[in-house]
């Protein structure tokens, strides 16, 4: 038998979904997934962060110092003014890092609406 490309495996195991017979068997299958799985594994483990995520990742750390220091909740453009460091950003760039932290994300932000007004403050 000549060699099965990943185009044949990937027919096979098709195939076998559908309870049609294949010519491979469920042993070989399984070793190739277990090798496809391991090579996504090893090309994701090297997978930097690009440029604009490592900057990000300092605005953020930032922005929990604001929070951190704030007494009560508190407005994307108050975050902005609070910090020099925030000079230049734009609302929806500072906003979208929020979401990050919040509840889509890491969870260590909370926000909540007054009146159409959105506020953030540390999660407790």
């Amino acid at each position: 038998m000549e060699k099965m490309t990943q185009r044949d495996y990937f027919n096979a195991i098709i195939a076998m979904a559908k309870g049609e017979p294949v010519q491979v068997s469920a042993d070989e299958i399984v070793t190739f997934a277990e090798g496809r799985i391991d090579a996504l594994d090893k090309k994701s483990a090297n997978r930097k962060p690009t440029k604009v995520q490592a900057e990000n990742e300092d605005i953020k750390t930032a922005i929990l110092e604001v929070l951190a220091k704030a007494d009560k909740p508190v407005t994307v453009s108050e975050i902005i003014k609070s910090d020099e460091r925030f000079s230049g950003f734009t609302p929806q760039k500072v906003s979208a890092l929020l979401i990050q932290l919040g509840d889509k994300g890491s969870g260590e932000v909370v926000k909540s609406v007054e009146k159409r007004v959105s506020y953030f403050a540390l999660a407790k």
